[in-house]
């Protein structure tokens, strides 16, 4: 079993509920990986016997940290309409809730569709890239294989401020595997908070709230099968101990799968 696989298994205890554990693989400094919580959630509603459609949008709020070990998982269709199914998943452990989330799934009919945002072009292949160097790094980063174009975070901690917080970078699992909505939803979380590059150093962080809107069905997510994927990431303002990041992640041909934006509190 793929290491993500086993990181976002649920154990079924009855309809809408289950039993899910922390991985090793996809810790972070505090709790796990936000994006593998993230799929975590997502994964309830798409494994219950009531799904409807595929994920157009998810919305995951972190309560509090989540201390390694067993905790569990509840997924509910809220409402259910003809072509869309509103959802609401809760994760929790004896200290009490940790993690909610909403989601929309729908069934996507052909009709009228048009790219606006435009991928970057004349990029170097990811091939040609070093990989991001994950030596003393929290255990997650090491689970994704980065190759930056712009804005390694990582390659000049000066704790001199930045003029901004663009970053550009192909990512993949490690090791690779095909893409599937759980997948991409842990994936849009792997943009740094955009307060290091502004700021230079590492400053205490903890994501707020992050939403994922699904730009692709199924069978584009197959056909991008453990290519690279690329992501483009961006802070909009820092305001007193509160900022706001925004991400696309781009199909290894350019086609828009997946925007993201996240609300982090910072401390200095």
């Amino acid at each position: 079993m793929h290491p993500f696989d086993h990181a976002t298994k649920l154990q079924p205890l009855a309809q809408g509920a289950y039993k899910a554990e922390t991985s090793p693989v996809y810790a972070n400094m505090v709790g796990p990986f936000g994006g593998v919580t993230c799929a975590v959630l997502l994964n309830a509603a798409l494994q219950h016997p009531d799904k409807l459609g595929q994920p157009v949008a998810l919305t995951v709020n972190f309560a509090a940290p989540i201390a390694d070990g067993t905790y569990t998982v509840t997924a509910r269709p809220a409402r259910t309409n003809r072509s869309t199914q509103h959802w609401v998943m809760e994760a929790s452990q004896a200290s009490g809730v940790v993690a909610l989330a909403t989601a929309v799934f729908a069934t996507r009919r052909p009709t009228w569709s048009a790219p606006e945002i435009q991928a970057p072009q004349g990029l170097p292949a990811p091939e040609s890239l070093a990989r991001m160097p994950n030596v003393n790094r929290t255990p997650w980063i090491k689970a994704y294989d980065m190759r930056f174009t712009q804005g390694d975070v990582f390659s000049g901690f000066d704790g001199k401020d930045y003029p901004d917080s663009r970053s550009c970078q192909w990512l993949r699992d490690d090791p690779p595997r095909p893409l599937d909505f759980a997948a991409l939803a842990s994936i849009s979380d792997c943009f740094f908070p955009r307060i290091f590059l502004r700021r230079r150093r590492a400053v205490p962080i903890g994501t707020v709230s992050i939403t994922t809107y699904f730009h692709a069905d199924a069978a584009a997510l197959a056909a991008q099968g453990e290519r690279y994927l690329l992501g483009t990431a961006r802070g909009l303002k820092f305001h007193n101990g509160f900022f706001d990041q925004s991400g696309e992640i781009w199909s290894h041909d350019g086609h828009l799968l997946a925007s993201t934006h996240q609300t982090v509190y910072f401390k200095e």
